[in-house]
């Protein structure tokens, strides 16, 4: 089958810097450098999601949840090798996007699932990162399980320190900068900080977790998970979905490649990252576990809202809340980038290239921006809508997708390997979805 540029599938929305784009081409010493898509794959990755993870070795038990993290890594990387390698093997795709990969082996149809799914993720993930800047900065919650915001702490309640003037304050002043950007390349400082945020993160859970191992103050964390009834089994897998969220990058997999002088250098990058996240993931997941035992909430961020009993104490609880919080203002950027390529892509197959059409990517930007605050502001807490888009729309772009492209192997390169890797990433993510949200509507029927 063949399908030309004038479909609009193909027709890439950021500009690439070197169109001899193959391995062992002649370089070009202006495109983007390996440190900075590490960075950039890093922040995509690391989002909301790490939050979510102590929770996971609660329910999974601490083996069996860092054997997980690191199965899902590994399977991250092959899925994205997947789309670098077929993107690369396409005569008729020099330059493409990953609806672009979907569109040559699926059509159109392919191409518009895709874009619909990350269009949904990223989206929701954006909102869901403005709504968690508002609970840090400005509390959340009512009544008993009020959570107090930092803003209101240090200052008391003011008029410029209520949720919307924050979040809008941080929207105008940090955001909108920031998206207006047109090359992923051009976030690879912030996402270095974004990165550094993360690990101030892991650092200060860990001091607090030593802290209190060393005081006694906590319990022997169960190595492996409690099975008491048919619900608990379930619940085992309502984790997968989770971790495979916290791993997924591979919206932003071609924007970040385009800019790359050789391919290899992306599939560098992105494992270097990956064993990066792993350890960052494992980290956080084992000495939050460890520091609230079984009182670990879904959201850890919630438990740092007490007082830890000293000034100390509560200098890291604010350190690590204030940090999380400039880490998501930092994370932004990149699922807003690719949610406006496919919105574009979507909207307006045939024009020009976005970041060459500035009456089209400005307005299109504070489009976006605006139905984000819109939405954060009037949906205060959409947490399980979250989690039914890890279970999943998230599913589908980690994994799914970048399966049945190997299966569907319309240019003849993919190996028996390959077939058995895209089987098996597959299966993980149908049974893991299915349970997951059978698992998600029977707790909404009892609630």
């Amino acid at each position: 089958m063949t399908i030309t540029k004038d479909a609009g599938i193909f027709t890439p929305l950021l500009p690439e810097l070197n169109t001899n784009n193959q391995d062992g081409g002649k370089e070009d010493s202006g495109g983007a450098t390996v440190s900075g898509a590490v960075f950039n794959v890093s922040t995509s990755t690391i989002g909301a999601g790490i939050m979510s993870i102590p929770a996971t070795l609660k329910v999974l038990g601490v083996i069996p949840a860092i054997i997980l993290i690191v199965v899902i890594a590994i399977l991250s990387e092959v899925s994205a090798e997947f789309l670098i390698r077929f993107t690369k093997s396409s005569d008729n795709l020099k330059r493409t996007t990953y609806a672009g990969v979907m569109g040559e082996s699926f059509g159109r149809a392919g191409s518009i699932m895709l874009q619909i799914c990350i269009m949904i993720t990223n989206l929701g993930c954006l909102i869901i990162y403005l709504i968690i800047i508002g609970d840090v900065l400005c509390g959340s919650g009512s009544n008993e399980s009020m959570h107090s915001g930092m803003l209101q702490e240090w200052f008391g309640l003011q008029w410029w320190n209520t949720r919307s003037f924050a979040i809008l304050f941080t929207v105008i002043f940090v955001m909108l900068p920031l998206v207006l950007l047109k090359r992923v390349e051009s976030l690879r400082f912030t996402s270095a900080v974004s990165v550094l945020l993360a690990v101030v993160f892991v650092g200060i859970s860990t001091v607090l977790a030593i802290s209190a191992l060393w005081h006694g103050k906590t319990k022997t964390p169960r190595l492996l998970p409690v099975l008491e009834n048919k619900e608990s089994f379930f619940e085992l897998f309502t984790a997968v979905p989770i971790i495979v969220s916290a791993f997924t990058f591979h919206f932003n997999v071609h924007p970040i490649a385009a800019e790359m002088r050789k391919t290899s250098e992306m599939v560098t990058a992105v494992r270097i990252s990956l064993v990066l996240c792993a350890t960052v993931y494992a980290a956080v997941g084992f000495f939050g576990y460890l520091l609230f035992g079984e009182s670990t909430m879904p959201d850890i961020l919630s438990n740092f809202d007490h007082n830890f009993g000293s000034s100390v104490g509560t200098l890291l609880n604010d350190t690590v809340r204030l940090s999380y919080a400039l880490h998501l203002m930092l994370v932004f950027p990149l699922p807003n980038f690719s949610l406006r390529v496919n919105v574009d892509e979507f909207l307006f197959p045939e024009w020009p290239l976005l970041s060459s059409h500035n009456i089209r990517f400005v307005p299109l930007t504070c489009v976006l921006l605006i139905f984000v605050y819109i939405a954060a502001i009037a949906i205060p807490n959409i947490w399980f809508f979250f989690q039914f888009l890890g279970s999943t729309t998230s599913l589908c772009v980690a994994f799914i997708f970048p399966g049945t492209i190997v299966l569907r192997d319309i240019q003849g390169v993919a190996t028996k390997r390959d077939r058995i890797l895209a089987i098996l990433m597959i299966a993980i993510a149908v049974i893991a979805s299915t349970i997951a949200i059978y698992s998600n509507i029977a707790s909404l029927l009892r609630t």
